[in-house]
Parts: C-alpha cells; structure tokens; sequence
C-alpha cells in the first residue's frame, strides 16, 4: 500500500535546492525536524538512519545512474501520519527553515 499512500499527484513537494552554512555539520550528523500546524510532529538525525548516505548511494548506483541533483528519498523518523486541505508545515535542517506551505 506505501506506493499508493506515498506517490500520488503532487505528493513530493521539492523547494529550491540551498547550500548548507559552513557551521552545518556533514551529512551524515544533520538534525531535521517538521511541523504540522507549529506542532513538531517529528525529529530526526541522518547518524540515526539505518544505512549511511555513502552506503544508499552505493548501492543504488549498481542500479541506476545517479547524478547530481538527484534525489533519493529514504523513510522518515517517527512522527508520521495524514495531512489535510489547510495544515501548514514547516521543516527545519538544523536551524534553517527549508520548507513552508500549505497543504490545498
């Protein structure tokens, strides 16, 4: 059912892509959080996921050519559940706000 659930019509919602601050530490040690409503509805670190980035990458790249600005969508901390018409969401790498809209 996680296809269905998951991959519908506009169901990915992709900001512009910024660069992390110098002071952000590496990828694989990133704090990230989301807010549904001002309510923090999860929290994360990327040291917490269960295979490395350098392994994901690895191991999709026997399958697939990846390049940059790809994107590789793994699953999510704890926290998840349904959104509905009007719901404003807001996620956060470390301090930096990098997602801001409301769900129509």
């Amino acid at each position: 059912p996680w296809d269905i659930a998951k991959g519908f019509d506009n169901s990915a919602p992709i900001g512009k892509f910024i660069p992390l601050p110098e002071q952000t530490p590496k990828a694989d040690n990133i704090n990230f959080s989301l807010f549904i409503n001002g309510v923090k509805v999860q929290q994360g670190n990327s040291k917490d996921m269960i295979f490395h980035i350098d392994e994901l990458i690895a191991y999709i790249s026997q399958f697939y050519t990846l390049k940059i600005g790809d994107l590789i969508f793994t699953g999510t901390p704890a926290g998840v559940g349904p959104v509905k018409i009007g719901d404003h969401l807001e996620g956060y790498l470390e301090e930096t706000k990098v997602l801001d809209f409301f769900v129509k």
